[in-house]
């Protein structure tokens, strides 16, 4: 296969649940109306509230969880790839939530799951994060097999972490769903996803929130579709909106051909 049609989206979620998913089912249903054969939401995509701990309220298990089980109907639907940006999973830890990436194949089917590996802690005097008070760490690195080539899994914060993407599995594309703050977005959001696709020689799919959000938060948006030379193939700067592109697998393979030294990968993970 030498090419795929691609979807990221981007929206502004704010509190209201049932608001949120009618304008991410219109996104999806856009994508999937435009030959998109995989579409990723944003982090949050289903809540961003004033008080984080709003989407504590709403984990559950994976097996059980409502709004799961609303993705994988619109995935056999459309047909379509879908990974849901980051939906709330139970946790163990008492009055805490998993923050996982949810990949679900065009049959309805759960293909794999990720849960955020970095937690976002960032203070100035106008902004204080700690996702460590509502969340649970993952434990696991996840990469899973398209039929285009492997995805590795990564949320937000993960963007500053390379090793994270230089791991085997070589990852033939990088899904970054986030909602980045606007002060380190502006500075570093463009920057860390084209050095991620350049140094993994892979397509970067970023999607983002963008805009105003309840309690005063306001993050960065420009999702954005980005090529192994570090181009940026699509992009929506602020608002809801989609950015789709159609990438082009047969050139990926000659530039690992011409840059064989800069695709090998040399990490690797022991006790």
């Amino acid at each position: 296969m030498d090419s795929v049609r691609v979807a990221v989206l981007q929206m502004v979620s704010g509190d209201c649940l049932a608001t949120n998913l009618t304008q991410a089912e219109a996104l999806l249903r856009q994508a999937a109306a435009e030959g998109g054969v995989f579409a990723q939401l944003p982090e949050y995509f289903y809540l961003m509230p004033g008080d984080e701990r709003a989407r504590v309220a709403l984990a559950a298990p994976e097996e059980s969880h409502p709004l799961l089980a609303w993705v994988k109907d619109l995935a056999r639907e459309l047909h379509i790839w879908i990974l849901a940006g980051t939906l709330p999973l139970a946790s163990q830890e008492p009055g805490k939530m998993h923050n996982s990436s949810l990949l679900i194949d065009p049959q309805g089917a759960l293909a794999t799951r990720y849960d955020k590996l970095h937690l976002f802690g960032f203070s100035t005097e106008q902004e204080h994060y700690d996702e460590a008070t509502t969340m649970s760490p993952g434990q696991t690195v996840v990469s899973h097999a398209l039929p285009w080539g492997q995805l590795r899994l990564g949320i937000c914060y993960d963007l500053r972490f390379p090793e994270l993407f230089r791991l085997g599995p070589a990852p033939d594309f990088i899904a970054l769903p986030a909602a980045f703050t606007h002060t380190t977005g502006q500075a570093h959001w463009e920057l860390l996803l084209r050095a991620r696709a350049v140094e993994n020689l892979a397509f970067v799919l970023a999607s983002a929130q963008g805009g105003d959000h309840p309690g005063g938060r306001r993050t960065f948006g420009h999702s954005m579709i980005i090529d192994p030379w570090g181009r940026i193939l699509a992009r929506i700067e602020e608002g809801q909106g989609m950015a789709i592109a159609t990438l082009d697998l047969a050139a990926q393979r000659t530039l690992r051909r011409q840059l064989p030294a800069l695709h090998h990968r040399k990490i690797s993970v022991g006790p």
